[in-house]
């Protein structure tokens, strides 16, 4: 492509962000706060915050099919589907349709995705929890992988950065295995709940109950007020986006910090296709993307880039950045692609409670309980053994009329119109360790509709992560009946990669460039204005939601790359 000097000036930025959810909102807010005029490409369509939420406020009744799937729904987002709940009248035009973003499956791979401005940020489960100093050392003691190349106390003071401006509800709760952070208060334990923190901690002296830290606003800063956040509202109908700003969302904080600095430049629609590597200069010039309207390829320039386009994404726009000094992708140690890795589900256990009959929550609160990992902690495997461990997710709520009823007359009309028992229910979220052979590469054969080459994945849960199931439902059964609780019923369905929507890796950070694609400040080696941080980047998984590592990482490295820039290292 040709442009002219006036054009090419047209086309520069001091940096440039691909992405502009979760971690790319954040680079944006940083980048533009430092005074970088700074240029953010999204894939998707324009989301404009509050204005294009359709059905934020929408009643049971008001929405098409009384929200249930359709099978057109199914026939054009069949893969979107795979959780069970995300392909709903109510949010389902927020994931993309599986037709016109395909992908390669050699193994069953459940890629869940939002093409938009502030991307998976407005659907995301917004459980906030710090990785320990303890996940950050595993590899490194157990001989897996590589070592993370930075400690928990490295990345500690930016958690607390990032926490305080996102708001996060919680306790500093003083345990070991999940590090206390800067939080609002947290929301309250139901009936049920309180009792199972009492007969789990009575009984297991490692095991606790706790509240979950949770992306919700419930004591606003001054800061978090003057971008339009106020409280959360109890509706929990946080997935079609939120009307008050109460949970964080690039949307709602980061973009619109970023842009109230006048230096954001925000272009939808445009599909970066690779990095521009000047062989000459020994760096990256700018990116080259194609509208998905027009079809059209464009190159924009600047000194510094940041890949936040989400862990397969911005691998992939890595795989496709050759170049004379990167003929196989901006990658020169052969990890680019491996160690995928996600967190496993679908395994705990729900039943019910006769007590507490005279009493009911407040609202339908938008979090629950936490147990934080114990296992290959305070306490060795029970069942098979494995390594690391996982924490459980979980709530004690009043049971409402959607509950099962049969029935009819007046007696039936009452019981709809009454509340059901107490239901409590807690579910695992476990560790999976990084396997070079879990990967995803680029189809040498098919293409989407702009020419990109479709992303093909190989991956699965193993022997170690299989083996730790068992225990996730050993544990959260004998949990429920040491609470006295009812009707208990388990499960453990069969694991895939992808179900979580938590993955990781595929461009990991190393300590040279012999194991890694990016060094410790998520610098891609050989390319050091280019950096990578989001889960892409991540070297092992911990069993904690990792949305606030991709924050704190990415709040770090924007702080580093301005740095280097004023020192002309960039």
């Amino acid at each position: 492509m040709n442009l002219t000097t006036k054009g090419k000036a047209e086309h520069t930025f001091d940096a440039i962000v691909v992405g502009s959810g979760i971690s790319g909102g954040w680079a944006a807010k940083e980048l533009c706060e430092k005074g970088l005029k700074t240029l953010v490409l999204e894939r998707g369509h324009k989301l404009e915050h509050l204005v294009d939420y359709k059905t934020m406020h929408s009643a049971p009744w008001e929405l098409q099919w009384l929200n249930r799937t359709s099978r057109d729904m199914l026939a054009q987002q069949a893969k979107q589907n795979r959780t069970g709940y995300t392909v709903r009248p109510s949010h389902g035009h927020l994931f993309v349709d599986d037709e016109d973003h395909p992908y390669e499956e050699k193994k069953r791979f459940d890629w869940m995705r939002g093409y938009h401005t502030g991307g998976r940020s407005i659907m995301w489960g917004r459980q906030s929890y710090r990785l320990s100093a303890m996940d950050f050392e595993a590899n490194a003691k157990e001989g897996i992988a590589i070592p993370w190349p930075i400690k928990y106390e490295e990345l500690a003071p930016w958690y607390s950065y990032v926490e305080k401006y996102a708001g996060i509800s919680g306790n500093n709760d003083g345990l070991e295995q999940l590090p206390d952070g800067e939080f609002q208060p947290a929301m309250a334990l139901t009936p049920p709940e309180l009792d199972l923190k009492a007969s789990v901690e009575a009984k297991w002296k490692g095991r606790k109950v706790v509240q979950a830290r949770i992306a919700h606003l419930t004591k606003p800063t001054p800061e978090q007020i003057a971008l339009g956040r106020s409280s959360c509202n109890y509706r929990n109908l946080c997935i079609r986006g939120c009307p008050f700003g109460a949970y964080f969302s690039s949307q709602s904080a980061t973009l619109k910090s970023a842009a109230n600095t006048g230096n954001l430049t925000l272009r939808t629609h445009s599909i970066v296709h690779s990095v521009i590597f000047d062989d000459k200069v020994g760096k990256a010039i700018g990116v080259r993307l194609i509208d998905e309207i027009t079809m059209e390829t464009t190159e924009y320039f600047a000194k510094i880039i940041f890949l936040n386009a989400s862990t397969i994404a911005s691998t992939a726009i890595l795989m496709n950045s050759t170049s004379s000094r990167f003929p196989n992708g901006m990658d020169e140690s052969g990890s680019l692609g491996g160690y995928l890795m996600d967190h496993h589900l679908g395994v705990g256990a729900k039943g019910y409670v006769e007590t507490h009959a005279d009493k009911v929550q407040f609202g339908r609160r938008p979090g629950g309980i936490y147990i934080p990992r114990y296992r290959n902690f305070s306490e060795q495997p029970a069942k098979a053994k494995y390594l690391r461990g996982f924490g459980y997710q979980g709530e004690g709520m009043r049971q409402g009329w959607s509950r099962p009823l049969d029935g009819f007359g007046a007696a039936f009309k009452k019981e709809l119109t009454s509340f059901g028992p107490w239901g409590i229910s807690i579910y695992g979220f476990g560790e999976c360790l990084p396997y070079e052979n879990n990967r995803i590469s680029l189809s040498k054969e098919k293409t989407d509709a702009w020419g990109l080459p479709l992303v093909v994945a190989d991956a699965e849960f193993q022997q170690n992560e299989r083996a730790m199931r068992e225990d996730m439902l050993h544990d959260a059964l004998e949990m429920l009946e040491a609470l006295g609780a009812k009707g208990i019923i388990g499960t453990n369905n069969e694991p895939n990669i992808g179900l979580g929507i938590h993955e990781m890796g595929t461009a990991r950070m190393g300590s040279s460039a012999k194991e890694s694609v990016l060094n410790s400040h998520n610098q891609v080696w050989g390319a050091p204005n280019v950096f990578c941080t989001d889960g892409a980047a991540m070297v092992s998984s911990g069993c904690q939601n990792p949305s606030l590592t991709y924050m704190a990482l990415t709040a770090r490295a924007v702080d580093f790359a301005v740095s280097e820039m004023k020192k002309g290292n960039l």
